[in-house]
C-alpha cells in the first residue's frame, strides 16, 4: 500500500470524525492488521464491491433441484447472482466467449471429463463423454459440440475466429475448431492420430488436433493475435513416470512454461478454414529461469535448483516430447501450473501473463501467482534473457491451492479462485506505487457452499462488470442427467462496479 504523511492539523481534524473507540483499536492493533481492514474499509473504491466476504462459506449446501444461485453460493455485498442454466456437463472447467468477449452470445465450455462412451448416437457411432459445449447466453441452452477428449480443460477464442480446446492429461493434446455454434456432435475418435469426425461418421472439416502444439497436461493458456501461444504444464515435481518403469521420478522438476512460435504469424482478420490458422505449424519452446544475467552466447547460463524467478529465455524443445525435452534440458518447473492469462491493461513492451500453481494446502504448501512480461513474444533464443518472471501473490492458510485466474478488464485486479471445498474466489489488486512488486492486497469475494464442488472457469465479460462462474463436479445423485451425462451449474455474476480511476 502506499501512504502519505499528514500535516498535524489534518490528523487532528481527522481524527474529530473518528470514535475514540475505533481510535484506540486501530492504534493497538498490529500493523499488517491495520492494511488489511483498511482495504476492506475501501472495497468499494479498490474493487468495486461494498464489502467483501469475511470468511469462507462454512458446512456443506448439497446440489439439488429448485435451487437458485444463492444455494449455491455466498457472494460479497452488493454483487448479484443468478444460475444461467444446471445442464452445463459435469466437470465444466474453463470457458471463452463467442464470439468475443466484448459482445459474446454464447459461452464455449471445457467439460473435463476422461474420454468414455456413454452411449450410441443415431448414426450408430458410439456417444463419447460432451468435451466442448456451447451454452447460449439468452437461455441458458447447451449444445455439445465436441466429444471424446480426455479431460478438456485449457480454451480460448483466438484472433482470427476459432477457438483452441487442449486436454489435461500426460498425453494432453490440443484441437482448433471453427465455426462452433454450426459444430455438433463431432468426435475424437483416435486421439493418437487425430481422428474427428461427424456425427454422421464423416470426417470433420471444422475440428482439427494441431500436433505442432506440445503435448502435455494443458490447463491455462494464452493466445495472442500473432499466433503465440504460451501455456503451462500441469505437473507436480516427481509426479511424472520420465524413466518409463512404471513409478515417479523425484529428479522430475514440475510443470514447464511452454510457448509455441508460428512459423507464419497471423497479422489480422478471419479465416474461413483451418489450414489458414498460424496453429498449422511452428516451434515450441521452454521456459528457463537464469540465476545469472546474459544475452549471448559466450555467457554461461546457470540453472536449476533456487532459480525459479528472474530473467531467463527460451529453450527449444520438440512438440511431440515436451515434457521429456523440457525436463532434461533444464527447463524450470513449477508446482502444477494452473491457470494462465494475459493481462489486458498492460501497455509495455510484449506481453505480460500470469499463472497459477497450485500447491499442497497439506503440505503447508500454499500456492502461489507468478507474472512474467515476454519482451518480445515472437523471439526464441536461449541465449538472450527475454523474459523476467517474479510472484505476485503467495497464498497463506486462508487462501491457497490456487487454481484459475481471470483478470477483470480496465481496472487490472486479478481474480485468483481455489480449489478446495468451501473454495473462495480472491480479488487482488494490481502492484502500486510503493517498494514491492506484488499485489497490494486481496479480499474473498465469493465462497461456494456445496463441499462436493469447487468454483472454476471464472471470467468477466469485457466491460469487467460481468462475470461467470462454474460449480464444478458437484455430487449429482438428486439431479438428472442432461444429454445422457452429469451436469453442472453455471452461474452470472453482476453488480461489479469499476473503481473511480476505471471510470475516467
Amino acid at each position: 500500500m502506499k501512504f502519505q504523511l499528514k500535516s498535524c492539523a489534518a490528523l487532528v481534524a481527522a481524527s474529530l470524525l473518528v470514535p475514540v473507540a475505533v481510535q484506540a483499536d486501530d492504534d493497538e492493533m498490529d500493523f499488517g492488521m491495520y492494511v488489511q481492514k483498511k482495504m476492506h474499509d475501501k472495497s468499494k473504491k479498490l474493487f468495486g464491491i461494498k464489502k467483501p466476504l469475511a470468511n469462507s462459506a462454512e458446512g456443506n449446501v448439497a446440489r439439488m433441484p429448485g435451487q437458485n444461485a444463492y444455494d449455491l453460493i455466498e457472494l460479497a455485498k452488493g454483487l448479484k447472482a443468478k444460475i444461467l442454466t444446471r445442464d452445463a456437463g459435469n466437470k465444466a472447467d474453463m470457458f471463452s466467449f463467442w464470439p468475443n468477449e466484448n459482445e459474446p452470445t454464447h459461452l464455449i465450455f471445457c467439460i473435463e471429463g476422461s474420454d468414455e462412451v456413454i452411449g450410441s448416437l443415431d448414426s450408430g457411432l458410439d456417444k463419447m463423454n460432451p468435451s466442448v459445449q456451447s451454452i447460449d447466453l439468452e437461455d441458458g441452452s447447451v449444445s455439445t459440440i465436441l466429444r471424446g477428449m480426455n479431460r478438456c480443460d485449457g480454451i480460448r477464442t483466438t484472433a482470427w475466429g476459432s477457438v483452441l480446446a487442449t486436454e489435461e492429461t500426460s498425453s494432453g493434446q490440443a484441437y482448433e475448431i471453427i465455426n462452433p455454434l454450426d459444430t455438433e456432435n463431432h468426435t475424437v475418435t483416435d486421439r493418437a492420430i487425430g481422428t474427428i469426425v461427424t456425427a454422421d461418421n464423416e470426417m470433420s472439416m471444422n475440428v482439427v488436433k494441431r500436433d505442432a502444439l506440445p503435448t502435455m497436461a494443458w490447463e491455462g493458456l494464452t493466445v495472442l493475435d500473432n499466433g503465440v501461444v504460451i501455456g503451462g504444464d500441469e505437473l507436480r515435481p516427481g509426479d511424472w513416470d520420465l524413466a518409463g518403469d512404471g513409478g515417479d521420478d523425484s529428479d522430475v522438476d514440475g510443470g514447464a512454461i511452454f510457448k509455441f512460435v508460428p512459423d507464419v504469424q497471423h497479422i489480422g482478420g478471419m479465416i474461413d478454414k483451418l489450414e489458414d490458422s498460424p496453429l498449422v505449424s511452428g516451434s515450441v519452446y521452454a521456459f528457463r529461469a537464469s540465476c545469472r544475467e546474459g544475452t549471448s552466447s559466450s555467457f554461461t547460463v546457470n540453472y536449476g535448483q533456487g532459480c525459479e524467478i528472474g530473467n531467463g529465455s527460451w529453450i527449444s524443445v520438440s512438440a511431440a516430447d515436451a515434457r521429456r525435452d523440457a525436463n532434461n534440458n533444464g527447463a524450470t518447473g513449477y508446482y502444477r501450473p494452473e491457470d494462465l492469462h494475459k493481462d489486458p491493461t498492460y501497455t509495455g513492451p510484449g506481453v505480460r501473463f500470469c499463472w497459477a500453481n497450485t500447491g499442497r494446502e497439506a503440505a503447508q504448501n500454499y500456492g502461489e501467482v507468478i507474472c512474467g512480461i515476454d519482451s518480445d513474444p515472437m523471439l526464441a533464443d536461449e541465449t538472450i534473457a527475454s523474459i523476467v518472471v517474479n510472484r505476485f501473490v503467495e497464498g497463506d492458510a486462508d487462501f491457497n491451492s490456487l487454481d484459475n485466474l481471470a483478470f477483470q478488464p480496465h481496472t487490472g485486479n486479478l481474480y485468483v479462485i481455489e480449489d478446495h471445498s468451501n473454495g473462495d474466489v480472491f480479488a487482488c489488486l494490481p502492484d502500486g506505487a510503493d517498494r514491492d512488486i506484488k499485489t497490494d492486497g486481496c479480499v474473498r469475494v465469493l465462497s461456494v457452499k456445496d463441499q462436493s464442488a469447487e468454483p472454476t472457469g471464472f471470467e468477466f465479460f469485457g466491460n469487467g462488470k460481468v462475470a461467470v462462474v462454474a460449480i464444478q463436479h458437484s455430487n449429482d445423485d438428486m439431479m438428472s442427467d442432461y444429454d445422457d451425462y452429469g451436469t453442472d451449474d453455471i452461474v452470472v455474476i453482476t453488480g461489479f462496479k469499476l473503481n473511480k480511476k476505471s471510470d475516467d
